[in-house]
């Protein structure tokens, strides 16, 4: 004895095979176009993160003028329509900071030769770039 495979009326109990199996493409194609729209967001942001931004700096030379004054010839390289802000500072012989500067760079140029003036409250023997980014 086999069992007849019986089909239920068409359209009497809900929606046929037909209508289900266009959704599920409908919905695989919208996920498929979500999920490449995501990724292709995602590697954006990593990109620009990574290689969009990138500045640079190093303390050429430095100066102490007084017990309360050190000056810092500083040179920054970035890209030409970023702003960057770079952060000095001075320690003293122990080794305790005694001054920091945040130096703001606006200029439209790939390189920066600037001189900068750090107030110390007692005086500094060495100053030292602490990093640079870029300003957003």
């Amino acid at each position: 004895m086999s069992a007849a495979t019986r089909q239920l009326p068409e359209g009497r109990y809900g929606r046929s095979a037909d209508a289900d199996a266009r959704t599920d493409r409908r919905l695989k194609v919208i996920g498929a176009v979500l999920g490449a729209l995501t990724l292709v967001l995602l590697v954006w942001i990593g990109w620009d993160k990574i290689a969009g931004t990138e500045v640079s700096g190093q303390v050429i030379t430095f100066q102490v003028v007084s017990d309360h004054e050190v000056q810092v010839h500083l040179e920054v390289r970035k890209n030409t329509d970023t702003e960057a802000v770079c952060t000095l500072r001075s320690v003293a012989e122990d080794h305790s900071e005694v001054g920091r500067r945040d130096v703001r760079l606006n200029q439209h140029s790939d390189r920066i030769d600037t001189v900068a003036t750090i107030r110390t409250t007692s005086r500094g023997t060495s100053a030292e770039l602490i990093g640079c980014q870029p300003t957003h």
